[in-house]
């Protein structure tokens, strides 16, 4: 199928997701090919994209690097069963990935996605309590306005109710810390001075669950689909001690935050906060292929495989968990990534973007801007009853002016590829400003 044909003529077949559908099939926004820093339309108009496609394409569009291995991989291998069999790519990946991740967190577990990833996370956890002989650990600590994927282990613990409403009751034995957004905190460039405190509701969880009920606490060290949340300083360092004191496991999402969004590999690295387990999807693969993992300690994994009877030691897994193809455009990815130096290229030019983003502090309507590493928020004032209209009118106007931005109610969220230059950066703000003005006239 010729990728860059016009918009087809049937739109009715696809439910879309997290997508108003029947606004969407009224007035498509169709994209048919990508490279570089750039979407491109069917009918060929060029689209800067701000987000990164959705946060995962942090190398750029149509890498032919990652293009070539895919090729070759599916022309000599294209599936092979994960399940009591293995393929020498899969090794490699794992290989390779436990090179990046946080030191000490160097055993890997591929999914498909960052859903299956919190949810593999947390069973992980749960698995690893009761081979210790603690099986009464089962509480689950989420944050409120937290992501953590949709499937139910993710969206119990995750904290964004409209995400939550039409499905009625989730997990059980489930709870939620405090979110960190404080009005004092507004307008903050980097980590926020004030919150750190916030870590402490661990111990009211402590108190009101019992001292040996707990299995992990799971947060985004950035949350980011709730609209860039950055964490205050000492937070995390806060989280760390807490969880240690009471035998908890620390688990971070970064899905978001990993493969150097945040100028760093991840930002366990940058914060110098390592969790016990660490989860990630999105830019592994540079988004070629679906793919996931999680990273968890060696203590975990040799508590789980070492301490259980003979034969397999984790009844988890999925049917495509490192596969080939996925596994190729994962090495690949790596491999620019470290040639490229792409977080020290992130590092290097945050500056500048901090100072872009900042300059809307002044536009109409705009009530914070937060920002960390290449992620900024945007938040605006809401329009009376019509909560996220006018964020979604300046998403359109962005788009009909060649920029992709996201909007999550009525913040906008940017997100670019770590390849983006000073013009990009102009040309984002610039259009996302011009937009902002345009709205509230």
């Amino acid at each position: 199928m010729d990728m860059s044909q016009a918009t087809p003529n049937d739109l009715d077949a696809l439910w879309m997701p997290f997508t108003a559908n029947r606004a969407f099939k009224q007035a498509p926004r169709m994209l048919g090919r990508a490279e570089g820093m750039s979407y491109f339309t069917p009918e060929g108009r060029e689209v800067l994209d701000g987000t990164a496609g959705l946060w995962c394409v942090n190398a750029g569009h149509g890498r032919r690097q990652i293009v070539e291995a895919i090729q070759k991989t599916a022309a000599a291998l294209d599936f092979a069963p994960g399940f009591q069999m293995g393929h020498p790519l899969m090794f490699q990946a794992a290989s390779r990935l436990a090179q990046v991740t946080p030191a000490g967190l160097d055993r890997i577990f591929f999914t498909n996605s960052g859903s299956e990833s919190a949810d593999t996370a947390l069973k992980i956890a749960l698995a690893y309590h009761r081979s210790r002989g603690q099986a009464q650990r089962i509480k689950l600590i989420g944050r409120e306005r937290g992501y953590h994927g949709i499937n139910f282990g993710g969206l119990s613990v995750g904290g964004i109710g409209a995400n939550k409403k039409q499905f009625g009751p989730l997990l059980g034995n489930v709870d939620h810390l405090p979110h960190t957004h404080m009005a004092s905190n507004v307008f903050t460039r980097g980590q926020p001075e004030h919150g750190a405190e916030l870590a402490d509701a661990v111990e009211d969880m402590v108190q009101l669950h019992g001292p040996d009920t707990i299995a992990a606490v799971i947060v985004e060290p950035v949350a980011g689909s709730t609209g860039i949340l950055v964490p205050p300083k000492g937070y995390l360092e806060r989280l760390r001690a807490l969880c240690d004191k009471h035998g908890i496991l620390l688990i971070f999402d970064e899905v978001i935050t990993g493969f150097g969004r945040m100028g760093a590999n991840f930002a366990a690295d940058l914060y110098n906060v390592t969790p016990d387990i660490l989860t990630m999807a999105k830019g592994l693969t540079n988004a070629a292929v679906p793919m996931g993992a999680v990273a968890v300690s060696n203590e975990i994994y040799s508590q789980v495989v070492d301490n259980a009877a003979p034969g397999i030691e984790l009844f988890h897994g999925y049917t495509y968990s490192g596969h080939p193809l996925a596994c190729a455009a994962a090495i690949a990815t790596m491999d620019i990534h470290r040639d490229e130096a792409l977080p020290a290229r992130a590092k290097a030019i945050e500056p500048e973007w901090q100072e872009a983003v900042h300059s809307l502090r002044d536009r109409p309507n705009v009530v914070d801007v937060r920002n960390a590493g290449l992620i900024a928020g945007i938040e605006l004032r809401p329009r009376d009853g019509k909560p996220a209209d006018r964020a979604g009118r300046i998403m359109q106007r962005c788009f009909d002016a060649g920029i992709l931005i996201r909007t999550t109610g009525d913040i906008v969220a940017l997100s670019p590829p770590l390849i983006i230059e000073s013009s990009h950066i102009d040309r984002i703000v610039t259009t996302l400003g011009e937009a902002i003005a345009a709205e509230a006239a």
